[in-house]
C-alpha cells in the first residue's frame, strides 16, 4: 500500500512514521509513506507561499488551489490513486471500519488541511472522501492524517507478526475490548480473575465476550445502538 500526504508542514508528522508498527510495515515493504510538501508546488516562485486571504473578507488565510492542484496531478500522472482524502473536521467520522477499508487500497493520497480551510473547489473536484478523526478543530490535518495512516497500516495483513492480535483489538466487532492482566498473578492482594487461570479456552473466550459487552454497555453504550 502506498500513501502520499500532502501538507504545508510535512515535518510535523515524519517521526511518526519512522519508528515502530508503522517503520516495520515500510522496511517489509508492506506499506510505503510519501510526504510531500505543498510549498514545493507554489506558483509563487519567489515567496512560495500556498496560502491567500479569502474572498468576501472572513478572517484567516485559506489555501489556495492551485499547489494542490499542481500536487495530485504530478501524484496521479505517475500511477492511480484509489482515493484522494482530505482531513476535515466535517468529514464523515473516522472509525475501524474505515480503517479496515482503507487497508484494502492499493495507492491513496491524503491532503492535509491548515489555515482557515482550503479553497472549496478542492473539495469539489478533487477530493474523493473527507475524513474527520473527531468533533473538535485542529492546528492542521496533519495529526489526523498520523492517526489515520497509523490505524490503517497496522492492519495491513503481515505487519503485525501476531495477527490474531489486530483482529482482537477495540471496535474490530464493534465492541471494546474485554480486560486483560499479565504477571504477576497476584499484586499486592490485587488478583487476576480466576477463569483466565483456568486454562479452559472456551470458558475464557465466554468469560472475554461478556466482559466487553459489558464494558461497551457500560462506558459505549452508542456502539451496542448502532
Amino acid at each position: 500500500m502506498r500513501i502520499d500526504i500532502l501538507s504545508v508542514i510535512p515535518e510535523l508528522i515524519e517521526s511518526n512514521f519512522a519508528y515502530s508498527i508503522v517503520k516495520r510495515a515500510q522496511d517489509k515493504g508492506l506499506a510505503e509513506i510519501h510526504l510531500h510538501n505543498l510549498h514545493d508546488y507554489s506558483t509563487d516562485t519567489r515567496h512560495h507561499r500556498v496560502d491567500a486571504y479569502p474572498f468576501g473578507g472572513e478572517a484567516g488565510m485559506v489555501m489556495q488551489i492551485e499547489p494542490v492542484d499542481r500536487a495530485i496531478a504530478q501524484l496521479k500522472s505517475q500511477r492511480d490513486y484509489d482515493e484522494v482524502i482530505y482531513t476535515s473536521p466535517d468529514g464523515e467520522k473516522f472509525n475501524q471500519k474505515i480503517a479496515n477499508q482503507m487497508s484494502m487500497l492499493n495507492n491513496v493520497i491524503i491532503l492535509c488541511g491548515h489555515y482557515k480551510g482550503i479553497d472549496h473547489r478542492i473539495r469539489e473536484h478533487l477530493i474523493t472522501r473527507e475524513i474527520s478523526v473527531g468533533d473538535y478543530v485542529l492546528t492542521g490535518g496533519e495529526l489526523a492524517a498520523s492517526i489515520m495512516v497509523d490505524a490503517v497500516v497496522r492492519i495491513i495483513p503481515g505487519v503485525i507478526s501476531d495477527e490474531q492480535s489486530a483482529l482482537s483489538d477495540c471496535f474490530q466487532d464493534d465492541l471494546l475490548s474485554a480486560p486483560v492482566y499479565t504477571r504477576p498473578a497476584d499484586y499486592k492482594g490485587w488478583k487476576v480473575p480466576e477463569i483466565l487461570l483456568s486454562g479452559h479456552e472456551a470458558k475464557i473466550a465466554e468469560w472475554r465476550l461478556e466482559q466487553a459487552m459489558e464494558r461497551t454497555r457500560r462506558l459505549r453504550p452508542d456502539l451496542l445502538d448502532e
